[in-house]
């Protein structure tokens, strides 16, 4: 399982990178003006719908079902369960889209309703969004190549797709004014595209595994009927956080311009140790959990249970407490130039420190949830979702007067570590979490490690690198610097506290080179 993590890792590091770049290049030349509020809710239905199904509802319900025709009958019958699918969805989802498009004012109402107030705004949206919708049939259809890829412990194709979609982008925002468009409509062009490229990626790596896929006429099967019954709570359930996310910007819609880029470039900063260890080992735990438990391997499965919270753990404690010390200097680094002024720094990195204090909370639902899937418990994690989404409402509504938007990420923080809490309480009371002793030395030697690494950053910050960051020429390499020092204390306290054993690391990496 470790070294499909580190496959899906790799690829979405190289992502989250590139997608770097990319808000880099958006920061600057839209800043956090109203064209950038626009864009972004105008991407963020696709991108929900991108990190729901693709991260999320879909892989939750069909890997299990595909890998049970694989082991159990076979090949062609698995195959007959992707068409049926493959069908369905295909023509549920090109009526959604068209749907989508001729109702688009009612939907950016519904999505952003503050907008109403600034008409210009409003018109704006709708008009990217109509752009950029078309984005959800295809990353659906992604997401089905996807699960089939996974359930044939093929990774590297579906973990490189999100790369396309980030040069589609960047290649929308140099291509615009080559094409007299605005910046923010070539971005929004960029986002159709990246689909269609994705879907002829995934599509060919399919087939290169010797699966391809035909377009049959679409039946409700009852293959079909179970993957929807599935996937209905699943979305709730593995979704959460983006629901929560969604939440976020109606609420915000209603502060002054600007909150919504505010929380996108936060939110952005925060995905990439959420997306690249989250996503990573969500979706390669699913596969391996399914198959231990159809052989009735409890004892293994409560072991991979075990070892993936401590792998996620590992990377997401030091990640976080690094993002809340060091916010402002990670967040000037990145986009305070161009149009993205220095109050725009402050009021980004504010929402940064308060999403990261829930980032190892977002990342144990994504390994807590494949306990409930694997065994194709849906429900289940619904119910904590539905309490979940309730209790951000109440809290963006209570902290939103006091903080402004910073309170918006506060509340989706607070909510990823009660959904994160309830799922894990759920399975250690079905017996399904059993927490062993390593994992009971491992969790304290990581926060006090962690805690050093964070003192440490904090004063090197103090001492050294703000006035550093100050200066145009100096900026990358203090960041730098100020990540190295992070992680050589991080990696010189853990050895000290003896948060991972040495020898047990250094056997793995014989087995790597091996």
């Amino acid at each position: 399982m470790i070294r499909n993590v580190l496959t899906v890792g790799g690829w979405t590091a190289a992502s989250r990178v590139l997608g770097f770049l990319r808000d880099i290049l958006i920061a600057a030349a839209l800043g956090a003006g109203p064209a950038a509020d626009a864009f972004f809710v105008a991407l963020k239905l696709p991108n929900f719908f991108r990190r729901l199904f693709g991260e999320g509802a879909f892989s939750a319900a069909f890997v299990p079902l595909f890998t049970g025709a694989l082991a159990a009958e076979g090949r062609e019958q698995a195959r007959r369960v992707a068409e049926g699918a493959l069908a369905v969805l295909l023509v549920s989802l090109a009526a959604l889209t068209v749907l989508a498009i001729l109702f688009m004012p009612q939907a950016m109402g519904l999505l952003a309703p503050g907008f109403r107030n600034d008409p210009e705004r409003f018109a704006l949206a709708v008009e990217l969004a109509r752009i950029t919708f078309p984005y959800l049939m295809l990353i659906c259809l992604v997401a089905l190549f996807s699960g089939v890829l996974n359930g044939l412990d093929r990774f590297a194709a579906a973990a490189a797709a999100p790369v396309l979609f980030n040069v589609a982008l960047i290649g929308g925002l140099v291509l615009a004014p080559v094409l007299a468009l605005p910046a923010a409509h070539g971005l929004a062009w960029g986002v159709a595209a990246a689909g269609l490229c994705q879907f002829l990626l995934l599509s060919w790596a399919v087939a290169a595994a010797g699966l391809p896929l035909r377009l049959p006429l679409p039946r409700l099967t009852p293959e079909v009927r179970l993957l929807l019954r599935r996937m209905g709570p699943g979305a709730i359930g593995a979704g959460v956080t983006q629901i929560n996310l969604m939440v976020d910007v109606i609420i915000a819609s209603f502060l002054p311009q600007g909150a919504i880029a505010f929380l996108y470039y936060a939110d952005r900063v925060n995905q990439l140790p959420l997306g690249v260890l989250g996503t990573a080992v969500g979706t390669a735990l699913l596969p391996a959990l399914s198959r231990q438990v159809r052989a009735g391997n409890a004892t293994a499965a409560l072991a991979t249970q075990n070892r993936a919270i401590e792998f996620a753990l590992l990377l997401t404690v030091p990640a976080a407490v690094g993002l809340a010390v060091a916010a402002w200097p990670i967040v000037h680094v990145l986009f305070g130039r161009g149009a993205f002024g220095a109050d725009d720094v402050a009021a980004t990195a504010a929402a940064l420190a308060a999403y990261a204090v829930g980032l190892p909370g977002y990342v144990l639902a994504k390994v807590f949830a494949p306990g409930f899937f694997a065994r194709g418990d849906t429900a289940s994690p619904v119910k904590v979702a539905v309490g979940c989404v309730a209790l951000n409402i109440a809290l963006c509504l209570a902290l939103i007067g006091p903080f402004g938007h910073v309170g918006v990420a506060m509340a989706t923080a607070i909510t990823g570590w009660v959904n994160a809490g309830a799922l894990g309480a759920w399975l250690w009371r079905q017996g399904r979490l059993v927490p062993d002793g390593r994992l009971g030395r491992f969790v304290p030697r990581l926060v006090a490690a962690a805690a050093v690494m964070g003192a440490a950053v904090w004063a090197a910050q103090a001492a050294i690198f703000d006035a550093l960051f100050q200066v145009q020429g100096y900026r990358w390499g203090a960041l730098a610097a100020l990540l190295a020092v992070a992680g050589a204390v991080f990696a010189g306290a853990a050895l000290a506290l003896r948060v991972a054993d040495p020898r047990e690391l250094r056997g793995y990496l014989r087995r790597r080179r091996a």
